[in-house]
């Protein structure tokens, strides 16, 4: 596992999109080899995206032969209500930048055979040959994508209750009110993540700094599902200082020499 760690969100953001344009632009996608990308809504990876748009509208980056995988969504809440993540993505980044809507998959929360669509989309990625890079952000929990605390490590893509934490959590986004929050959401699962290339996990704030301590200091558990990330061959996890509060000081020294060559 590399750990980068910034002073701040916003150095956070621009790490992660730099790193994330230089690997598409590495692998050179075209209309018939193209870049798989993962993506996860949620307040963490806004600042990546808004650095990707800028990069894009700068001409520094394509997505013309980008396709993109989303982590999950709610439940039986219309794709048009703005809290759905098909508003959130399309929103807050495709609107923005030049990638073919056809490219697009979002798992559809209002499928008549929910079990159909999970199965339907672990086919879709398998049969665009895999996704090459993986984002995502993770929980107070240290739950990743709507894996909640207790999910199976080896989980694909399935239909997910949502924990009280979670529901509470989002209740700020439905007016405060947890009536009108979904309980239930699909999400691709730890299995999904795992078997990406390459996973970037975005963490930042105090309020992280719990789950960061597992993901990197602690045990592999379903209780922390984000910790499985340590047996990834290629995981990189960009979090700020705040997030590393709960870290021992020798982890947080050893990963900021690691980055300046000292090791």
């Amino acid at each position: 596992m590399r750990v980068i760690i910034e002073p701040n969100y916003d150095k956070l953001s621009k790490w992660a999109a730099n790193y994330v344009a230089s690997r598409i632009k590495a692998a050179n996608p075209t209309a018939e080899k193209p870049f798989k990308l993962g993506c996860p809504t949620g307040s963490s990876p806004l600042g990546l995206y808004k650095e990707l748009i800028q990069m894009c509208k700068a001409g520094d980056i394509s997505f013309q032969n980008v396709i993109t995988f989303n982590m999950d969504e709610y439940v039986n809440l219309p794709e048009e209500h703005p809290e759905s993540y098909h508003s959130f993505m399309w929103t807050n980044f495709f609107s923005h930048i030049d990638i073919k809507k056809e490219n697009v998959h979002i798992l559809n929360g209002n499928a008549p055979d929910l079990v159909k669509e999970c199965d339907d989309y672990e086919k879709a990625i398998e049969a665009a040959g895999g996704i090459d890079l993986f984002m995502g952000g993770v929980g107070p929990d240290g739950h990743l994508a709507f894996n909640e605390p207790g999910s199976s490590l080896g989980s694909k893509t399935r239909i997910k209750t949502l924990a009280t934490d979670t529901i509470i959590a989002n209740s700020r986004f439905f007016e405060g009110n947890l009536e009108l929050v979904p309980k239930q959401a699909l999400t691709v699962g730890i299995g999904t993540v795992m078997a990406a290339r390459e996973v970037l996990i975005l963490c930042n704030g105090h309020h992280k700094a719990r789950a960061l301590q597992h993901i990197i200091d602690g045990e592999i558990s379903h209780k922390w599902t984000a910790s499985m990330l340590q047996m990834h061959p290629k995981c990189i996890v960009v979090c700020d200082e705040a997030a590393c509060d709960e870290l021992t000081v020798a982890t947080y020294k050893y990963y900021l020499d690691k980055e300046r060559g000292n090791l």
